[in-house]
C-alpha cells in the first residue's frame, strides 16, 4: 500500500468538501471521531479480556482410571514358548 502524502490528503479533503458541503462536513468528522473512539474502547476491552483469560491458571487435566485393553491377536501370530524350570 503506498504512503499517503500531504498532497493526497489535501485532495481527499477537497473532494469531501465538494461532495458533502461545508455544513455537513463537521458533523461527519464528529461522527467519524465517535466511531473511532467506540472502536478503540471495544478493542481495548477485548484485549483486556483475552489477556486476563491467558493469565488465569490452567486447570489440571482430568485423568480417568484407565483399564488395560485386550488386543485380539490371530492364533498363528503367537508362537508357543517352552516352559521354564
Amino acid at each position: 500500500m503506498p504512503n499517503i502524502g500531504p498532497a493526497e490528503i489535501l485532495l481527499i479533503l477537497i473532494v469531501a468538501l465538494v461532495v458533502f458541503g461545508p455544513r455537513k462536513l463537521p458533523e461527519l468528522g464528529k461522527s467519524l471521531g465517535n466511531g473511532l473512539r467506540e472502536f478503540r474502547k471495544g478493542t481495548a476491552g477485548l484485549k483486556a479480556e483475552l489477556d486476563g483469560g491467558l493469565r488465569e491458571s490452567v486447570p489440571a487435566p482430568v485423568v480417568l482410571d484407565a483399564q488395560p485393553v485386550a488386543v485380539a491377536v490371530a492364533p498363528s501370530a503367537v508362537t508357543p514358548r517352552a516352559p521354564q524350570a
